[in-house]
Parts: C-alpha cells; sequence; structure tokens
C-alpha cells in the first residue's frame, strides 16, 4: 500500500517540484514517514547519500511537536467533526503502547525501529504521549529508532534492488 502511494505521489508531482522536495514532503507525512521518503528517493533515481539526510531530517522534524503538543491538538480536535478520527488515533496509539509500556524507552526504540505498517516515529510520538513519556525522554529512543528504519529501509529500498537488477 505505501509503495503504491508513494508511487502517485511522486508520479503526480515529479515535473513539478524538485525530487528533494518531493522525498521531503513524504518524509514529513505521517503512515509514509522515512520509509516512504526512502522509495521515493529510491524511484526518483536520487542517490542514497543524498536522500537519506533529507529523509531523516524530514521525519524527525514533526516529532516533538507531537510530543510537546499532541494532547492539546487531541483536546481541541474532540470538539470538532473530527472527534472520531482523534479517537480511533488514541485508541491505536494506546493499544501499541501496552507492547512498549513494560520496557518504556528501549521498547519505544524498538517499536520505531522495526520497520512494519503502523510503527514509526509519528506512531511512536503518540505511543510517547499516551505513555506520558516527556520529551526529553522519548526523543532519543525515537531519534535512534528512526536512524535505524532508515539503514534498513535502505537496504531494502537500495542494495537489493541493485543486487537484482
Amino acid at each position: 500500500m505505501a509503495e503504491s502511494l508513494v508511487a502517485s505521489i511522486t508520479d503526480g508531482l515529479t515535473n513539478v517540484i524538485p525530487a528533494e522536495v518531493i522525498i521531503f514532503i513524504v518524509s514529513l507525512m505521517p503512515i509514509l514517514e522515512l520509509r516512504g521518503g526512502l522509495i521515493a528517493a529510491s524511484l526518483l533515481k536520487v542517490s542514497w547519500l543524498y536522500a537519506f539526510p533529507i529523509c531523516v531530517i524530514g521525519n524527525l522534524l514533526p516529532l516533538p511537536f507531537i510530543l510537546q503538543f499532541i494532547d492539546k491538538i487531541f483536546a481541541v480536535l474532540k470538539r470538532t467533526r473530527l472527534k472520531k478520527i482523534v479517537e480511533h488515533f488514541e485508541k491505536k496509539a494506546s493499544a501499541k503502547s501496552e507492547s512498549v509500556a513494560k520496557h518504556r524507552k528501549l521498547g519505544l526504540f524498538v517499536f520505531v525501529a522495526v520497520p512494519l505498517p503502523g510503527t514509526g516515529g509519528w506512531t511512536g510520538a503518540l505511543v510517547a504521549s499516551a505513555l506520558r513519556i516527556k520529551l526529553k525522554d522519548a526523543l532519543p529512543p525515537i531519534i535512534l529508532g528512526v536512524l535505524t528504519a532508515g539503514i534498513i529501509m535502505s537496504v531494502i529500498s537500495y542494495a537489493i534492488p541493485a543486487l537484482l537488477w
């Protein structure tokens, strides 16, 4: 699913904005995040050395804001038509937080680092918020998790296709 969404975004924007901006935007997006940015970079033939820092920065940029303000944002959104969507995200974050709660920082790192659907920096930040892990305690394991996931995804997006072709 993520691959087809990334392909649609890259196809639609390729002649409109530079490839570097496309991969930055994709990396900023929830669900796609760094993993999607690396897939986009691979599709757009952007070199890994150039793409990796762009994707990491794009993925990490919103995380301090999520950790700091998500409770306030959700409280405001609950008073709008988006209440059910917010409750859905809270429920998902709460369910995922159970697997992280036991080990806290290590659990948060592993949760973010393993490149599976439903994991990543955004969800890690939501889980940390649900567990009431402070910004200064949550950000380091999330950053390390994003970097680790980025390396894993780089191998998947760049090295394996290069070996196959």
